[in-house]
């Protein structure tokens, strides 16, 4: 069941899973020429860190023990739809999704990403990519959202990188 509040923004979680070398897990959504990173609702009684490990498994394969947490955003970041979207006769209406943003080092070796895990697979193909690539390549009403998230993590992973190149 999906959690729209009061305003008509779905509650979501978007995961930016990044490698050994600080690239970004990029993946094109099923027959489209549209790339994002995972992401997925919040279900009633679920925590967003809950819905990240069913969204990762569902979305990439990957699960809880295939990565690590490393930092997750304040608050949350909200896009609207476009008009076109919006799905009117739905109730309640839709306008956007509001999310908590999660990086996710990855532990597991990159062979453990299997696209096809779910009955419904979101991705037929993925690549790693520098760490702002996203921002110019993802569609434009998510454009704002992935850069907030993408420079709040920015700092951190910087970190991670130098800690483990010590």
């Amino acid at each position: 069941m999906q959690v729209i509040d009061s305003d008509g923004y779905r509650a979501n979680v978007g995961i930016v899973i990044f490698n050994e070398d600080g690239k970004l897990f990029w993946a094109r959504r099923i027959g489209q020429d549209a790339w994002q990173f995972p992401q997925g609702g919040i279900s009633f009684a679920e925590s967003p860190e809950q819905a990240v490990f069913r969204e990762l498994k569902e979305e990439t394969g990957l699960t809880a023990k295939d990565v690590e947490i490393v930092s997750c955003t304040e608050g949350w970041l909200r896009y609207d739809l476009p008009d076109h979207m919006v799905r009117r006769y739905k109730r309640p209406v839709c306008i956007g999704q509001k999310q908590k943003w999660f990086m996710l080092r990855l532990l597991a070796s990159e062979s453990s990403i299997l696209l096809n895990k779910s009955q419904r697979p979101e991705f037929d193909c993925w690549k790693w990519v520098d760490y702002w690539q996203p921002v110019n390549d993802v569609i434009e009403f998510k454009h704002d959202v992935y850069q907030a998230a993408l420079k709040f993590f920015a700092p951190q992973l910087e970190i991670e990188l130098k800690q483990r190149n010590k």
